[in-house]
This record gives C-alpha cells, sequence and structure tokens, in this order.
C-alpha cells in the first residue's frame, strides 16, 4: 500500500466517524448530560484538554452539558503545604472551619481553571457553586454516628440557575459546596452532587469519568466487562459481594440518580482520550452504561 492509499484510507475513516456519529447527534438533540470529572482526567493536563474539547463538541452539536467536578487530591496537596493535620472518621475526611476554608478556596480555584479551558474553546461557561441560586442546600452528614464537621448531605436542589444558564446558552459548571439554613458551608462529595443534579434536572445522561473501564462480574477478568447493566441487575452485583469496594459507592450513586429521575447513567474510564465521545456517539461505546428495567 503506498502513501497516497493510506492518506486516503485515514481520510475514509475519519468520515465514516462522523457518518456514525450522525444518527446520535440527531437522537441528542437538546439533551441535557451531567457530567462528574474527577480522577486521572482532571489531574493529567493532557487529559483534561480531551475532556474539555468533548463537552465543548458536545456543547456545539446541540446537547446541554453540565459539570459537575471535584478536587479532593487538590485540596490535600493544599492542606499538607500550609502544614494542617488532616484528619479521617471511617475513611472519610474531618472538614473542621478551617479545612472547610481551605477547601472552598481550591475548589473555587479548580472551577475557575475549567471555566476557562472551555471558554478558550468557544463555547460559553459559566462557574457556580451549590450556594449559587440556593442550588444544593445541605445538612451536616455524619457516619455511624460521628461528626464529620462541616461535610455536606444533600436535602434539597433548586436547578432554576442552572435551567436560566442553559437557556441563555452557557455551560454550567459546578463546585461541589453546599449551603445551610445558618449560612454555613458544606463541602460535598461530588459524586453526589452530580446524582442530585442530574436527578432534580431529570437529565438525559449522567457520565461519571473515572479510573477504571467500567462495571465488571470479575475485576480481575477485563473480559467480562458489562457493557449494559438495568437497575435490578445493579441491585443485584451490590448485593453478591463481587464488586470492588470502589465501585460499590459508584453503582449505588448511579441507582439513586435513575430513581430520582435521570435516564441514563454512564461509567466510563476518564483516562481514554475522548471518552465521552466514543460513548455516546458510537455504536460499541466504551463503558458500562446504567439504565432503567
Amino acid at each position: 500500500m503506498n502513501k497516497e492509499q493510506i492518506i486516503d484510507n485515514r481520510i475514509m475513516q475519519k468520515a465514516e466517524t462522523l457518518v456514525e456519529a450522525l444518527p446520535y447527534i440527531q437522537k441528542f438533540q437538546g439533551a441535557v448530560v451531567v457530567v462528574k470529572y474527577g480522577g486521572a482526567a482532571m489531574l493529567d493536563e493532557e487529559l483534561k484538554k480531551h475532556v474539555m474539547q468533548d463537552i465543548a463538541i458536545l456543547k456545539l452539536v446541540g446537547l446541554h452539558p453540565i459539570v459537575v467536578h471535584g478536587g479532593g487530591k487538590e485540596i490535600s496537596k493544599w492542606i499538607e503545604k500550609v502544614g494542617m493535620e488532616p484528619k479521617f472518621v471511617n475513611g472519610l475526611r474531618v472538614t473542621d472551619a478551617e479545612t472547610m476554608e481551605l477547601a472552598e478556596m481550591v475548589l473555587n480555584r479548580v472551577n475557575k481553571s475549567l471555566v476557562q479551558h472551555i471558554n478558550s474553546l468557544g463555547v460559553k461557561a459559566v462557574g457556580i457553586s451549590g450556594k449559587d441560586g440556593n442550588l444544593l442546600k445541605c445538612v451536616r452528614r455524619f457516619s455511624r454516628g460521628q461528626d464529620l464537621g462541616f461535610v455536606g448531605a444533600i436535602t434539597r436542589v433548586n436547578p432554576g440557575i442552572l435551567d436560566d444558564l442553559m437557556k441563555d446558552d452557557f455551560i454550567p459548571v459546578i463546585c461541589p459546596i453546599g449551603y445551610d439554613d445558618a449560612g454555613n458551608s458544606y463541602n460535598i462529595n461530588a459524586d453526589e452532587a452530580a446524582c442530585a443534579v442530574a436527578g432534580a434536572l431529570h437529565a438525559d445522561k449522567l457520565a461519571f469519568l473515572t479510573d477504571v473501564e467500567g462495571v465488571f462480574t470479575d475485576f480481575e477478568d477485563k473480559s467480562t466487562l458489562v457493557h449494559t447493566l438495568s437497575v435490578s441487575q445493579a441491585q443485584s452485583m451490590i448485593g453478591s459481594g463481587t464488586l470492588g469496594g470502589g465501585m460499590l459507592p459508584k453503582l449505588q450513586n448511579c441507582i439513586d440518580a435513575i430513581s430520582r429521575g435521570c435516564e441514563k447513567v454512564h461509567i466510563l474510564d476518564g483516562r481514554i482520550p475522548h471518552c465521552l465521545l466514543l460513548e455516546i456517539f458510537t455504536n460499541a461505546g466504551i463503558g458500562t452504561m446504567i439504565e432503567k428495567d
């Protein structure tokens, strides 16, 4: 095969990929897609660029992406920098007033960096926290009766500010900080925040970018990746005791999001460049999709 034929084949493959995406672009016109962004895709600058490109493309082809981001590793880094002593209860970080102040500063810094990335790609993004527009109301979370400090459990979602931003053609980028009636700030688990937002908006899709390929029936055997799960099948897997510890809360969050009103949830490997586009706009997809029975 000569050089010209190789170039022609590459061009044809690109054309075929666009044609394959066409029915999905048509199907998901106007769809609300909540993306929970974290893990390795957040720490690696090249992966971050790919995720931001995916989100911009989703917007440009007529979908309504919303980003909910984490930042736990960045918070840990800054806690060490300022010489504070991290405390944990049952594996969960205790967030006292000083830690909460630092966490809010760090998460807002992360938030504005993501907004800048998206804006640089020619689409409009706005960074908000769960305190803006009374988006995420919280109460204090306890772990087996022990106080975790300013760690929030979401009690109410007010999605009005998100509806307004989407109507004005903005991509909302949400920092997982909530509030209570007394005006206190709370650090919220980003997975839980994404589930609550997706449910309140009755989102068409919620995509978790993780550091695993998806759900496996046997994590040691990569050929056992499950591409599609119903809620009842997911519940059976949770009850079977065969899942790895990290996947248990993730899968429970998926079920919770669907029970709140989200249509479908995707668990994707955020380490794969352009994983969002591959999952949404190709026939095969790459991760695990959970849907209603």
